[in-house]
């Protein structure tokens, strides 16, 4: 059997302009996560990494700390859905920033009502409302069809590493394990940065081995779900 290890990407700089950057805690997270891909005798044959900047960052701090060659392939239906998007068509207003920021500290915890307005915005788009380029089922489709094209080069004894994000995975995971998207809103929220989901490729398909574990992270601070 081949094996693809999906892998969420370390924590971003949530509440900065430029979310796509690793934040200082994402970079221990990605360094220690190639320490333990190390320890675990992880030798992929191919590494892959979806188009975005945290994607890349986390495979760069991954392999070099594991003493894997940096070379890496892009495919950008390993994409995080757009976040940006999902919110305004939410609620319009939060196309300027200012307000959406000015909101949330309004509430005097601003994480807690960020999570909030974020799984009412999410829950819209899944039920297919009006204002987006992608829509969930399409995003769905391309995350899937993504981890079977990685899957299928992955052969016997082979194995792939994805350095993704956590809406992919929980897209292919819930359609592995149900047949379709309605474990999305519950996978997504729980996706611990660079935890890792296990998928074995044999003849009966592809088969999820395991979901977010984290491992790496237990009796640190540095375990984080955004």
């Amino acid at each position: 059997m081949g094996t693809v290890y999906l892998i969420r990407h370390a924590q971003a700089s949530f509440g900065k302009s430029d979310y796509d950057r690793l934040s200082p805690l994402g970079e221990r997270q990605a360094v220690r996560l190639g320490e333990t891909l190390a320890a675990r005798g992880v030798k992929p044959g191919l590494v892959v990494t979806g188009a975005m900047q945290r994607h890349a960052r986390t495979a760069s701090l991954a392999l070099t700390a594991a003493g894997l060659p940096t070379e890496v392939e892009v495919d950008e239906g390993f994409n995080e859905f757009d976040h940006d998007q999902v919110i305004v068509a939410h609620k319009p207003a939060y196309k300027r920033r200012a307000v959406l920021l000015a909101d949330l500290a309004r509430t005097g915890h601003p994480a807690r009502a960020f999570q909030e307005m974020f799984t009412a915005a999410t829950e819209r788009w899944t039920r297919g409302g009006d204002g987006y380029t992608e829509s969930f089922t399409d995003f769905c489709d391309r995350s899937e069809a993504a981890v079977r094209r990685v899957a299928e080069r992955a052969g016997k004894g082979e194995t792939v590493l994805v350095f993704t994000s956590g809406g992919p995975i929980a897209a292919a995971v819930s359609r592995l394990w149900s047949g379709g998207d309605d474990l999305w809103l519950r996978l997504n929220p729980v996706t611990v940065n660079t935890a890792i989901t296990k998928v074995v490729s044999g003849r009966s398909g592809l088969t999820v081995v395991s979901y977010n574990e984290h491992g790496h992270l237990d009796g640190t601070d540095e375990l984080t779900y955004r």
